[in-house]
């Protein structure tokens, strides 16, 4: 197997340490998955499930070696039942095409977790996204799956009904697992009726505390934003200077809302610019439609790669906590304390209206004592987040680098997540390494 396919596999977006995989499988079926698994299960070879390796906590990296399972080619719509609002995909399929197929049938899958995912990724990371507010989280749309424990055995968890008491809830046990209970082959997911009208704000203000408290009033007014989006100064400044945009470079809001007419979400931007006047803000961008969503969420989108273009040489260690809502403004205040404490650079941006807030801190791992800072930072500001009652990461998993975390958080209960772990793969060969020490 060429060098190239090993590195390739070796990393994902993360500063994590790369491992290369010993070798590279693309399966084409549940049933090729099974055989696989059967002989590392008695062979005692690890096995990380690979999608598009877009993740952000090393959640792929094979760190013990052994079989990447790639399913890339397990890239099929393999059923669409518009009547049911319904499709059922295999796990390959990347989330973006997936929706220009659904969008020619007035459908959508509305978790948006940015990058280039695949399905079988946003299960196992339960990705959500800027809609996460209005829509929900992958978890949510999940309505049945066929998934291949380590054994080999293949199972069909889950039916095609809306709603289900009956037994326990296997799909959500499954969802966010990371790769580390089975290998997920194909997903039933859960569809929306897109949207007939758009209307997006883009509002900014002075003080970050003024568009903190903003967002908590919008969330306990009554209006529902289907997304709100927030990013700091130095966030907006480098989204300038890579999309060559002309921004303001103070503290902005990001606002969608969608509805079934142009005239209801006018009346919902009404009040929306009412709240933003009561806590100043010195700018309300707005348009509705399609085109000018688009336009006023350019800078938004672009965010991650306009970081890593203006500060190269330099790796982001990626927070991703999430707090209840009350204690937004203070999460966004207390991160930017601890960075400016330290003398370190960062950026804080993130999915507001639902608590979540990620933060960039920059540094080069090679230099031991600034890197230490680093880690030093992410320490005090996931213990802050963990004492608000909120968790250490909001969408972007536990994988390698928030693992240490997990006691604090989870406290008795790890040892029941451990437990289920070694039931269903007691030769632990799924994706070793990743949430568990």
């Amino acid at each position: 197997m060429g060098e190239s396919i090993l590195e390739l596999h070796s990393k994902d977006e993360s500063f994590h340490q790369r491992r290369k995989p010993d070798v590279v499988v693309w399966p084409l079926s549940a049933a090729e998955i099974s055989q696989i698994l059967k002989l590392a299960n008695e062979k005692r070879i690890p096995v990380t499930p690979w999608g598009a390796g877009t993740s952000l906590e090393g959640n792929p990296i094979p760190v013990e070696g052994g079989i990447v399972l790639d399913l890339q080619q397990m890239n099929h719509i393999l059923e669409l039942r518009t009547e049911d609002l319904q499709v059922r995909v295999e796990a390959g399929v990347i989330y973006k095409e997936l929706n220009q197929t659904l969008s020619r049938h007035g459908l959508f899958f509305p978790p948006d977790p940015g990058a280039s995912a695949t399905i079988g990724g946003m299960v196992g990371n339960n990705a959500s996204g800027i809609r996460t507010i209005k829509y929900g989280a992958t978890k949510d749309f999940i309505l049945s799956m066929v998934v291949i424990l380590p054994s080999g055995e293949i199972i069909h968890v889950g039916t095609n009904a809306i709603k289900s008491s009956s037994g326990y809830d296997l799909c959500r046990l499954f969802v966010g697992s990371e790769g580390t209970l089975c290998v997920v082959a194909e997903v039933t997911l859960r569809l929306i009726g897109l949207p007939a009208e758009f209307m997006a704000a883009v509002v900014q203000f002075n003080p970050i505390r003024e568009a903190t408290d903003t967002v908590i009033q919008i969330m306990r007014s009554g209006l529902s934003p289907a997304a709100l989006e927030f990013l700091d100064a130095p966030t907006v400044q480098v989204v300038n200077q890579f999309k060559k945009l002309s921004l303001e470079e103070r503290p902005t809001l990001f606002i969608e809302f969608h509805g079934v007419s142009a005239a209801g979400l006018k009346e919902e931007l009404e009040m929306v610019k009412e709240i933003c006047g009561e806590n100043r803000s010195l700018r309300f961008d707005s348009g509705i439609g399609r085109e000018e969503r688009n336009r006023l969420w350019e800078a938004r989108y672009g965010v991650r790669e306009s970081i890593k273009v203006n500060n190269p040489g330099f790796y982001p260690l990626v927070i991703d906590t999430a707090v209840p809502i009350s204690k937004y403004s203070d999460m966004v205040e207390w991160g930017q304390k601890v960075v400016g404490k330290k003398g370190l650079k960062g950026y804080a941006f993130g999915h507001a209206g639902s608590g979540n807030l990620h933060m960039e801190i920059l540094g080069i791992p090679e230099e031991k004592a600034q890197w230490q800072k680093v880690r030093e930072a992410e320490e005090e500001i996931v213990h802050f987040a963990l004492e608000c009652g909120g968790t250490a990461t909001g969408e972007h998993g536990i994988g390698i680098g928030k693992k240490k975390f997990m006691k604090k958080e989870h406290g008795a209960s790890l040892t029941l997540m451990r437990q289920i772990k070694e039931l269903l793969d007691p030769n632990g060969i799924m994706n070793p390494g990743k949430i568990f020490d």
